[in-house]
């Protein structure tokens, strides 16, 4: 039996084949390799409530860094009693005449009652020393914690226990009501019950105060990220390697720690904020004529039910302040991992 023979055709082409590409959302140019950290910087510029919260931020932090120069041109200052310096400010009573506080072009927020200060530049440099106070602690709080959450997961053992065991104290105890009993106590460490407080000391003692109690929630949560990271695959294969253990906390912990520690940033400093201000407000932070958040709320909370101005605009100042850096953390933790989405 025989078989047909084929005819003769031409050698078949081999084409290459080329896997489809599949764009990356967060890439609008497509096949280009994108960094973690462009990711989120995308998935964050999309995001307009995160944006517009950092321009509100970026704009207190502007003004509260400008202070001295918008309060010289603007042409006043915080301390100068210009109620009772000027003629016909204020009324006999100590109150401003004119209505709403007293508002007018030369003084745009009005001026305060009693002692006749310019309310804007007070504002001014209230926000500046409540921003200042709450930056410092941040930093301190972030610095103390990574390293004592760090060392306690990293080491183990006795160490972590020790630590562990610091921490569940520190964070037992009713922070608001230490502070008020405590912070007399600082005070006296360095200066004589009997002198008065100059107005660096009391700030350099809230920091370190709130700072002190601060940490122990930083470091709490870093503790039990080392814990996850110690027993993963390249922790494990830098050790084999004969890394040493700050090599491995530099080049192998700390680059996956670094959204957490972002994040618990972002969310501690408007908690600074409002406890530095409650501080003042009680009498046992910054207090009067030093320019503060909490020194102005309580100035205005004596005089709201004649005139509600004085305490207006440090109140809702402080409301939107706090208001979107607690939205910017949102957005910046839903930016750097999307997985914490609802």
């Amino acid at each position: 039996m025989t078989f047909p023979t084929p005819h003769a055709t031409a050698p078949l082409e081999v084409v290459e084949s080329k896997s489809p590409q599949i764009p990356d959302p967060s890439d609008p140019k497509g096949g280009e390799g994108r960094s973690p950290g462009k990711l989120a910087w995308r998935r964050f510029k999309r995001d307009r409530t995160g944006m517009l919260s950092a321009y509100i931020v970026v704009f207190f932090f502007v003004i509260a860094l400008g202070a001295p120069l918008i309060a010289k041109i603007y042409g006043k200052n915080p301390y100068e009693t210009y109620g009772q310096d000027t003629p016909g400010l204020l009324n006999g009573f100590a109150y401003p005449i004119k209505p709403n506080g007293g508002i007018s072009s030369d003084f745009w927020f009005g001026i305060e009652p009693q002692l006749g200060r310019d309310v804007f530049t007070f504002l001014l440099y209230g926000i500046r020393t409540s921003l200042l106070i709450a930056a410092a602690t941040t930093l301190l709080v972030t610095v103390v914690g990574v390293v004592v959450g760090i060392t306690a997961g990293y080491l183990g053992g006795k160490t972590d226990y020790l630590i562990g065991r610091v921490i569940d104290i520190l964070l037992s105890f009713p922070s608001t009501l230490f502070f008020i009993a405590f912070m007399p106590v600082v005070y006296a460490l360095f200066v004589a019950p009997d002198d008065e407080i100059p107005t660096s000391l009391r700030a350099i003692c809230l920091i370190l105060v709130l700072a002190g109690f601060g940490w122990a929630s930083m470091a709490r949560l870093l503790r039990g990220q080392v814990l996850a990271l110690r027993e993963r695959e390249f922790v494990e294969a830098a050790k084999v390697t004969g890394a040493s253990p700050s090599r491995v906390i530099f080049k192998e912990l700390l680059p996956n720690l670094w959204t957490p520690i972002l994040i618990q940033a972002t969310l501690a400093l408007p908690a600074f904020v409002t406890a530095e201000a409650g501080l003042a407000f009680l009498g046992v932070g910054i207090i009067d004529p030093t320019p503060d958040w909490g020194v102005m709320i309580q100035r205005g909370a004596s005089f709201y039910t004649d005139d509600i101005t004085f305490m207006l605009f440090p109140g809702i100042s402080m409301i939107i302040f706090v208001l979107a850096f607690n939205l910017l953390g949102d957005s910046v933790r839903d930016a750097l991992d999307p997985k914490s989405k609802r």
